[in-house]
C-alpha cells in the first residue's frame, strides 16, 4: 500500500495512490493523500496537480474490511475524519487538481473527484455512491457536482451508478479516453494549466472556491452526522459485517 507524489519539470504534480486489490483506502491512506495535497499547495513549484490511481479501478472507498477489525468506534471516526481531511485538502488546493478516473470511482472515491476541479475518465470508468448499503450516509455532496439534482437522489437512495460517458454529457467530465491513454491524457490537461500564470491560476482558483454556492466541508460535515447516528445505532456494523461476509467486491 502506498501514495506516491512526484513533480515534473513543467510543474504537474502527479500524485498516485496504489492500494490494492481495489484501492480501498485504509485510514491513514485517506490522511496520506490530504498530506499530499497540502505539501502540492504550499510548493510554489506545483502548478497543477493530477489525482491517479494504479489498478483497476480509482477507489472503491474506505477499507471496509480494516473498520470491522478495528473494535469501538476509532474505525469509523478514523476513516471519517481522514475522509473529511482528503475531500477538503483537494478542495483548498492552492494548485487545481485534476482527477484522472479508471475503473470503478465509489463512495469516497466520488468525494474525491467531486472536490477536483477537472475529471478526466477511461472509457471504462463508472461512478457511484453505495452508502446506503452499507449502513451509512456521505458524498452525496460531491455527487451533488457531477449530477443534477433528481438524478442524485435516485442514485443515492439505490446505489445505482453512472457511467463517465453519462457524466461527459453533463460536463461534469471533461473528457473520456481509451483507458490506456488515461495517464496522458490528464497530465496533458494538467500541462495545459500550469503553462497558464500560477499567480492568476492559484487566484483563479481561490475565487472560484469562493462563489460556489455550498460550502462542501461543511455539507460534508454535516452527512457525517448523521453517519455517526447510524453507527451508535448499530445499523451501519450491521451492514457492514454483511458486506465483509459476502467477500466485499466494490461492486457488492
Amino acid at each position: 500500500m502506498s501514495l506516491s507524489s512526484e513533480v515534473r519539470p513543467d510543474g504537474v504534480r502527479v500524485i498516485t495512490m496504489s492500494y490494492p486489490p481495489v484501492n480501498a483506502l485504509p485510514v491513514q491512506g485517506w490522511f496520506d493523500v490530504a498530506a499530499a495535497m497540502r505539501e502540492a499547495s504550499a510548493d510554489d513549484a506545483t502548478r497543477a496537480v493530477v489525482l491517479r490511481a494504479e489498478g483497476r479501478g480509482f477507489n472503491a472507498g474506505v477499507d471496509i474490511k480494516e473498520m470491522q477489525r478495528i473494535e469501538g468506534f476509532s474505525g469509523i471516526l478514523g476513516a471519517n475524519r481522514g475522509c473529511y481531511e482528503a475531500f477538503k485538502a483537494i478542495y483548498e488546493c492552492a494548485a487545481p487538481v485534476v482527477s484522472a478516473v479508471n475503473g470503478f470511482c465509489l463512495g469516497g472515491g466520488v468525494g474525491l473527484v467531486g472536490n477536483s476541479d477537472v475529471i478526466i475518465a477511461a472509457d471504462d470508468a463508472y461512478f457511484g455512491v453505495p452508502e446506503v448499503d452499507r449502513g451509512a450516509l456521505g458524498a452525496a455532496t460531491h455527487l451533488s457536482r457531477l449530477v443534477p439534482h433528481h438524478m442524485l437522489r435516485s442514485m443515492y437512495y439505490t446505489s445505482r451508478t453512472v457511467t463517465a460517458q453519462r457524466l461527459a454529457e453533463f460536463g461534469s467530465v471533461t473528457a473520456v479516453v481509451p483507458a490506456a491513454e488515461l495517464t496522458d491524457a490528464a497530465v496533458a490537461f494538467a500541462a495545459e494549466i500550469a503553462a497558464k500564470d500560477p499567480r492568476v491560476i492559484r487566484a483563479a482558483k481561490e475565487a472560484l472556491n469562493g462563489i460556489d454556492p455550498i460550502d462542501v466541508n461543511r455539507s460534508y460535515r454535516h452527512e457525517q452526522g448523521y453517519t455517526f447516528e447510524l453507527n451508535l445505532a448499530g445499523v451501519a456494523d450491521a451492514h457492514r459485517d454483511e458486506f465483509v461476509a459476502s467477500g466485499g467486491s466494490p461492486t457488492a
